[in-house]
């Protein structure tokens, strides 16, 4: 089977090039080819795609080491070799040391196709190590990015959980309908919004506490598409194309909703005037050779999710920086630059990678790969929009920030929960040790100075199995340990929450140890 090349001939004779191209389809070559003979036509032509450059050396009124110095200086990095009847062995140094590849005398085609054959290895070989550094250099800056956008997130968790309990609480202490409680629902809606940038964030960095199931992408692509359509505007004609017998994945429900939706949003963004937006779904087996080709992709059984769009499309540049944080090409006002940078992070914690394609003009695609799971579908479950009962349990609260644990205390205590407060995880353990009987629920925040909240809790549950804990987070670096506790029953509210989630909450854990007596121990 002939091997396509696209190659680049600075020649003056005509009869020569054809020679050449006669003696490359003999070696086993399908070429594509140009010829120029000028500095003018060479420049004209580099802004095309040539896996080689042969040059003559010596040529009217233009000098083959001419050619190759345009060719450098164009930062472009294809093979130039040299195929001249003049060139002796100085000139042949110079050229080399100039940056030509390899020289050959014309005739000489027993050198001539080994040269090329090496050349186009050597120079494919220098591609892909180029794609691995550039990978890499890229995966630092997500990387130290990732922290930063992760240690934001956290403090402004606990800041913006504040605000939403407080509101909530001022909102229930006022009339019905009175001008305090618009105000109140009003800082309570901006709260969520921050508390959503907060998120956003997180799941750039992968930070978030996931709360995994076995789902089928069918399903939640039909649920989310449902909401979407109201949303993305008339002049998008929106498709989907699932496969039937689609693989279970596992996965954060709500996580890959927020992928779903970003990107959907992302392609109606780049069909101002409309277009056509499609959702597909399919099974992949993907082999070495095909991961060979793609950086982040690994052999396997995946599950496909893509998005497609037929709208403006992305140049290189924009490409590059597309996964970025705060990156957006809308203008002031218009956009956070997180959509996309958040599909990343979701789609990275989840063991999964992304394959972008794109052309200006044309339209995007988005192919989001997922790890196939075994087992069947989990059902969804329900929400619980009944307003939260309350009780007259001993609860520990361990929260070091001054405004989350006077909210707990505030909304705990108007629901008739008795409390013990402390500021850091040393405290939690010493207070327990005055009332290990009669202490009927921990709620630990994770990240605490002394002794993390993990940590206590270990001690805690060293002395008295089986306690019950819910642990909150705005960002943790003891994701493993409690994705394992996820496993093995614990409850986490991830920060920031509102009174009702955490009112929620703790009745449903206590209910639960009460009807499971005696109670089990979580093991994590």
């Amino acid at each position: 089977m002939a091997t396509p090349l696209r190659a680049l001939v600075i020649e003056d004779s005509e009869n020569d090039c054809m020679l050449l191209l006669s003696i490359l389809q003999r070696g086993g070559y399908t070429v594509e080819h140009k010829r120029v003979d000028t500095a003018a036509s060479l420049t004209s032509t580099l802004n095309d795609p040539w896996d080689i450059i042969i040059s003559d050396f010596s040529m009217p009124g233009f000098r083959g080491t001419d050619a190759l110095a345009i060719v450098r200086e164009r930062g472009l990095d294809v093979p130039f070799i040299f195929l001249s009847g003049t060139i002796g062995e100085e000139m042949a140094v110079s050229a080399m040391k100039a940056g030509a590849q390899d020289y050959v005398i014309k005739g000489n085609v027993a050198r001539l196709l080994p040269a090329i054959e090496r050349e186009l290895r050597e120079s494919q070989a220098r591609h892909e190590k180029k794609q691995v550094e550039h990978r890499l250099r890229q995966l630092e800056k997500f990387e130290a990015l990732g922290k930063l956008a992760g240690g934001v997130a956290h403090d402004f968790n606990n800041v913006i959980g504040a605000i939403m309990g407080w509101a909530e609480i001022g909102a229930d202490r006022v009339a019905e309908g009175s001008q305090e409680g618009k105000l109140f629902r009003k800082i309570g809606d901006q709260a969520r919004r921050a508390a959503g940038l907060t998120r956003q964030l997180l799941a750039y960095a992968r930070r978030q506490i996931l709360e995994p199931k076995n789902i089928n992408l069918n399903q939640m692509v039909k649920e989310t598409t449902a909401l979407l359509e109201k949303v993305i505007g008339e002049q998008i004609e929106v498709k989907m194309a699932l496969a039937e017998d689609l693989r279970i994945t596992r996965a954060d429900p709500a996580q890959l909703e927020q992928v779903l939706m970003n990107l959907c949003f992302n392609a109606r963004d780049a069909m101002p005037t409309g277009g056509q937006l499609l959702i597909e779904t399919r099974n992949l087996d993907l082999d070495e050779k095909y991961c060979s080709r793609h950086a982040d992709a690994r052999p396997g059984r995946w599950v496909q999710l893509s998005v497609s769009d037929t709208g403006t499309g992305m140049d290189a540049a924009t490409m590059e920086r597309i996964y970025e944080p705060f990156f957006t090409t809308k203008e002031v006002g218009k956009g956070t630059g997180l959509g996309l940078a958040t599909v990343f992070g979701i789609v990275k914690q989840h063991s999964g990678f992304i394959e972008l394609y794109s052309e200006v003009g044309t339209g995007t695609a988005f192919h989001v790969y997922l790890p196939v799971s075994e087992g069947q579908a989990d059902a969804s479950r329900a929400v619980d929009d009944a307003p939260a009962r309350g009780g007259d349990e001993l609860v520990l609260v361990a929260e070091d920030h001054d405004g989350m644990r006077d909210m707990a205390e505030q909304i705990l205590g108007a629901l008739g929960y008795r409390l013990v407060l402390a500021h850091d995880g040393e405290d939690a353990v010493r207070k327990f040790l005055e009332r290990p009987d009669e202490i009927s629920l921990l709620l630990m925040d994770v990240v605490m100075p002394k002794m993390a909240g993990t940590e206590a809790y270990e001690k805690i549950r060293a002395i008295r199995p089986g306690i019950p804990v819910i642990f909150t987070s705005g960002y943790s670096e003891q994701g493993a340990y409690l994705s394992s506790a996820l496993r093995a029953g614990a409850t986490v509210l991830q920060k920031p929450y509102g009174a009702r989630s955490l009112a929620r909450k703790v009745r449903e854990l206590l209910d639960g140890v009460a009807a499971a007596k005696p109670s089990h121990e979580v093991v994590s």
